[in-house]
């Protein structure tokens, strides 16, 4: 369970990850190694959030949410998979 607030939490059943290969410079592994992160969480069938968050949320999220109502958000200011997906989460 991820908190989110003292009474809301997001079961990680409901969250993808998937690990993408980083934009720009990154020395000798750049084009070799995906460490940087998608983490893709689907807002509009989540069972996790009460109505009135996943409102406020889907309202919030901007250019981050498609049309199916999943949230993608991208991390991949560091160099290793742990630390993106932590900058992530």
């Amino acid at each position: 369970m991820i908190p989110v607030t003292a009474e809301i939490g997001i079961d990680e059943s409901e969250l993808e990850e998937r690990f993408v290969r980083s934009p720009g410079p990154g020395g000798q592994n750049v084009n070799k190694v995906s460490t940087g992160v998608q983490l893709r969480f689907d807002a509009v069938h989540s069972s996790s959030l009460p109505d009135p968050v996943r409102q406020r949320l889907i309202r919030l999220a901007g250019r981050r949410i498609g049309t199916d109502g999943i949230i993608t958000i991208a991390a991949h200011r560091f160099r290793t998979r742990e630390r993106n997906r932590q900058d992530a989460l």
